[in-house]
């Protein structure tokens, strides 16, 4: 519809046409539908919200949105798989790493294959403890809708080597020592060369 008045032949016709209509006969007319009948539900009375339960501190937790557990929860809920005694001086810093690699710095496919080829040379030569270095990541999240993690290698390395090929390899993943590098590295110990 224009919003305009109608003209006045417009009109006339209209007239006309409403004077040569009739009802519907009652069959043809649409019956009214009851509406459902619902079940009766009991109804907890509202709880009153209190502005304790939404109140915003003004700069929110990078975490916030991360549902995925921080690589320390993840080490520290790995069940020890090696001697307990060797375990404690590895996470001590005073087992001696046999071998290192350095990945920060490295695109996550270059690092993979570095990984990959650096874990499986070292257990076909029949080391067992290695340090791997992740770094720790620099902090790139700009405050937008997605978050952003912190060290992208350093929560990717644990997956690799949890994943084959290199699972059959490695008996234990933990993080390293301060004196090696602390949240930016971790000890792997190999599984014995049969």
């Amino acid at each position: 519809m224009s919003g305009r008045k109608p003209r006045q032949d417009e009109l006339e016709l209209w007239a006309k046409v409403a004077g040569q209509t009739q009802p519907l006969p009652k069959a043809l007319a649409p019956k009214p539908v009851p509406p459902p009948k619902l079940p009766m539900m009991s109804v907890e009375p509202r709880r009153r919200v209190t502005e304790q339960v939404f109140r915003l501190t003004g700069k929110m937790s990078q975490r916030a949105h991360d549902f995925a557990p921080d690589v320390k929860v993840r080490m520290a809920a790995q069940p020890v798989q090696m001697d307990r005694k060797s375990f404690k001086q590895m996470q001590r810093g005073k087992l001696r790493p046999e071998g290192r690699i350095d990945l920060h710095g490295m695109t996550l496919d270059r690092a993979h294959s570095a990984l990959t080829r650096f874990i499986l040379s070292s257990h076909s030569s029949g080391k067992r403890l290695l340090l791997i270095i992740t770094g720790k990541g620099k902090n790139r999240d700009h405050g937008g809708p997605i978050p952003v993690r912190n060290g992208v290698l350093r929560h990717q390395v644990p997956e690799w080597l949890r994943l084959p090929p290199l699972s059959s390899a490695v008996l234990q993943i933990t993080e390293a020592h301060i004196s090696h590098g602390g949240g930016g590295a971790y000890y792997v110990y190999l599984r014995r060369t049969k």
